[in-house]
């Protein structure tokens, strides 16, 4: 994957809570430190995002996104 984002953090994902639309990514970035990023359940389900997956949370202005390999 490439990204034009240099704020790009790895991680591992603790939780995924789904809603009606929305869901939220809990991802543990290291040292006690959790990011949690709202997006859509169908991205969830698209990028296969599950409990222990690993994840790169990018932070653009003032979005947090999800992205996988």
């Amino acid at each position: 994957m490439r990204i034009s984002a240099r704020n790009q953090i790895k991680g591992t994902v603790v939780e995924v809570t789904k809603g009606a639309t929305t869901s939220h990514v809990r991802v543990d970035i290291g040292n006690g430190q959790v990011v949690t990023s709202s997006i859509t359940n169908e991205a969830v389900d698209e990028l296969g995002i599950k409990a222990k997956g690993q994840v790169i949370v990018v932070i653009k202005a003032s979005d947090v996104m999800i992205a996988v390999n």
